[in-house]
């Protein structure tokens, strides 16, 4: 028998990060009772069997009636960067005011591809990813399982300085490396829930461009605010061609699709060919991935953006709705449940699907040592913010996650939170 040693396995394989998010899902399993604040997952009561197999259909008509062959389209390998790029393309023009090309959209198996193939294609030995901290943990895990280093941009309660960004990139280059490219979510951030004001958008995109940074834009949560007044996306503002957009239908559709979509119009010039877009250089990044993202669920988002209109605002007018209202119930539960002579604090996001607590100094960490007693004694679970900050940090905060409950379920959650800890805060 062949016994391998775990240090020499890829540090991927033990990263904390990775190990953090499976003792979530572990320690769910073993309290299946207890309430989860920590789950951002959709509301499963938007979820219908009949829609997969109503929009399936729809799009085999669209194939029909455009002169091509259903079931080749549908159950053959396909094209590499997907087959609803055009349709996402009317999306985002309709939904965001993003105009690009159909050949910018690659459609990709969830966006955590997105980001593993914009990630590998644009950075060499050397580069280093600037991530906005606290940050995404699928950002960091796709970093640290392609060897590149990632330097946290500290956020403020309204998301990221832009003179923040350009001092970090500074420094990195004062280092001898290269800050290649930003990562951040300007909309209902997870997990602060921060959003990126307009000015500083138009800021931020100068520093980027002062620094000669990509950006990378995340944006799962923009459809969710608690208005209608929605800001622009940084890509809807890029004259530059400098962002590269990053999304998916995960909340906006369903997660069992697996899909998501990178858009990346910016020109690659070589010498020895003509220029083409960065999507379509990254196409054989992801061929050596997955080959190409499955025509099935292409074809049942494809169906579902048919049935809209391309218009996925138009689509989610009831779930927009629905987490608005938890988003409200969540913060006035806080309110309601949680002394003001405790000590903890709360921010107030403006949509999106979390909320941050930050807890008294005087009292015990939120680690998983609480998060424990909390499954176990009260019934209810949550995040440790220190599961988002890569280089340490957040051991005096927690998140909650309104979306996947019903309003009973989640005020009963918050109580229990609630009563956990006027516990254990002296």
């Amino acid at each position: 028998m062949v016994d391998l040693k775990r240090e020499e396995l890829h540090g991927s394989v033990t990263d904390p990060v990775a190990a953090a998010m499976n003792f979530l899902n572990e320690i769910a399993g073993r309290y299946p009772d207890a309430i989860t604040l920590a789950a951002g997952r959709p509301y499963e009561g938007f979820f219908h069997l009949e829609d997969v197999h109503r929009w399936l259909d729809r799009y085999a008509r669209h194939v029909s009636r455009a002169g091509g062959d259903p079931r080749r389209a549908v159950m053959q390998y396909g094209r590499t960067n997907g087959i609803i790029h055009e349709l996402i393309t009317e999306m985002l023009a309709r939904d965001e005011d993003i105009r690009v090309p159909a050949e910018a959209v690659a459609v990709t198996t969830g966006c955590q591809e997105a980001m593993v193939v914009t990630l590998r294609g644009l950075f060499r030995p050397g580069d280093v990813l600037l991530a906005a901290s606290p940050c995404y943990v699928g950002i960091t895990g796709a970093a640290r399982l392609l060897d590149i280093p990632v330097v946290p941009v500290p956020e403020s309660a309204s998301g990221l300085e832009p003179a923040t960004v350009g001092s970090v990139a500074a420094q990195v280059r004062a280092s001898g490396r290269r800050p290649r490219a930003l990562y951040l979510v300007p909309d209902f951030a997870n997990p602060s829930g921060a959003q990126l004001p307009l000015a500083d958008r138009h800021r931020l995109l100068a520093a980027a461009a002062q620094a000669d940074l990509l950006i990378l834009e995340d944006n799962p949560y923009g459809l969710f605010g608690l208005t209608d007044a929605a800001l622009p996306t940084l890509k809807a503002l890029d004259r530059e061609r400098r962002v590269v957009y990053l999304g998916s239908f995960a909340k906006s559709g369903f997660p069992g699709a697996r899909i998501g979509f990178l858009v990346a119009d910016q020109r690659v010039v070589a010498a020895d060919r003509p220029p083409a877009l960065l999507a379509e250089e990254l196409s054989t990044v992801k061929s050596m991935l997955t080959l190409n993202t499955s025509p099935v669920t292409q074809a049942v988002v494809g169906g579902l953006l048919l049935e809209c209109g391309c218009s996925l605002r138009a689509a989610n007018r009831e779930k927009i709705e629905f987490y608005r209202t938890n988003l409200t119930g969540l913060l006035d539960a806080l309110d309601r449940y949680l002394p003001a002579g405790l000590g903890v604090r709360w921010n107030v996001p403006a949509g999106g699907f979390f909320a941050v607590l930050t807890v008294p100094a005087h009292g015990p960490a939120a680690d998983v040592d609480l998060l424990e007693t909390s499954a176990r004694d009260y019934g209810v679970l949550w995040t440790p913010m220190g599961f988002f900050y890569p280089d340490g940090g957040g051991s005096r905060a927690l998140r909650v996650s309104c979306s996947a409950l019903c309003p009973a379920d989640l005020d009963e959650g918050v109580r229990r939170l609630a009563k956990l800890l006027g516990d254990v805060l002296p």
